[in-house]
């Protein structure tokens, strides 16, 4: 099955590279278009009634995250000259799944950092529930363990 497009998200983590790598070659194969998505996301406390971060601190962690996707962009686009890239602000697996509706994606690939029991109970696991409500398939790679 060939296929057209192909969205990868990242972290920008050792797992999320070599799922680039894996998307990478697929796109090279199938002659497919490449959409890098990073998701960045203000952080919540369970404590808090309202969320309240100073507009310093969200500029800050807004600007970090463009600089981040730029820079991956730019190595991307040495290896892969038609990809492009979407930032999106949000839960990590309810923008994966919108950007690869935006971009008509046929093809989701995503790294997974493997984390279990009460880690996982705790953090969740953003590739488990874009897999679970994925309307298309998605390939998900385990990144080495550090």
């Amino acid at each position: 099955m060939p296929f057209e497009r192909i969205l990868v998200a990242t972290d920008f983590s050792d797992g999320s590279q070599q799922a680039l790598e894996y998307a990478l070659r697929i796109a090279e194969k199938f002659d497919s278009e490449l959409t890098l998505v990073h998701v960045w996301e203000a952080p919540s406390y369970a404590y808090a009634t309202d969320l309240y971060l100073p507009v310093d601190v969200m500029a800050s962690l807004e600007g970090a995250a463009v600089a981040q996707l730029e820079q991956a962009t730019t190595e991307l686009k040495a290896r892969f000259p038609g990809a492009k890239s979407r930032l999106h602000t949000g839960s990590p697996w309810q923008e994966v799944l919108g950007a690869a509706t935006e971009v008509k994606a046929d093809l989701i690939v995503m790294g997974t950092h493997g984390r279990r029991g009460l880690e996982r109970a705790l953090l969740g696991s953003v590739a488990e529930r874009v897999v679970r409500m994925s309307r298309v398939p998605v390939l998900t790679v385990h990144g080495a363990k550090e």
